[in-house]
């Protein structure tokens, strides 16, 4: 019976320096992979078609993460939100209306010149889903944003100024 107890506290020291290990790795790897954004900003889009933010800075070259949260409830095929950041000088309208028959690719248009007009996107979400993307914009100026699902552009839209 000793011999076992002695072998179970055995084991039980050995493993516990892994499990710490790997706890303290994990926590690491999660420091770092804040640590990849130098700025993160996080818009709410609702069902009443309505970003929480109309604006927000940035600073130029700066890695940043934007994560969209879509806090209605209702599904993605009643009320669907992304959020697309255009290059500076994109007609917004003109965007928007290629946009609103661009389902199959959602909501992007597939042209050249659309697709190179996009700086960043995230999904499009339904109620209670979440979606981030990573981006960094290096020239100053200011830059629009907007959702691109079908007649919301007119309400859902904001700008970023990048100093």
């Amino acid at each position: 019976m000793k011999k076992i107890n002695s072998t179970l506290f055995a084991a039980a020291l050995m493993l516990s320096p892994a499990t710490t290990s790997a706890q303290s790795d994990t926590a690491d790897n999660e420091k770092k992979e804040a640590k990849k954004a130098d700025q993160e900003v996080v818009v709410e889009a609702n069902d009443q078609m309505q970003f929480n933010k109309k604006a927000f800075e940035i600073k130029a070259g700066d890695t940043i993460k934007l994560t969209l949260k879509h806090v209605g409830k209702l599904p993605k095929i009643a009320m669907g939100h992304n959020l697309v950041i255009l290059q500076k000088g994109t007609n917004l309208a003109g965007w928007a209306s290629k946009a609103m028959t661009a389902a199959a690719t959602n909501y992007i248009p597939v042209d050249e010149a659309s697709k190179k007009a996009v700086i960043a996107k995230t999904k499009v979400l339904g109620g209670g889903e979440t979606d981030s993307v990573t981006f960094n914009i290096k020239e100053a100026g200011e830059y629009q944003y907007l959702c691109s699902f079908p007649g919301h552009f007119a309400l859902m839209q904001g700008k970023i100024t990048v100093k």
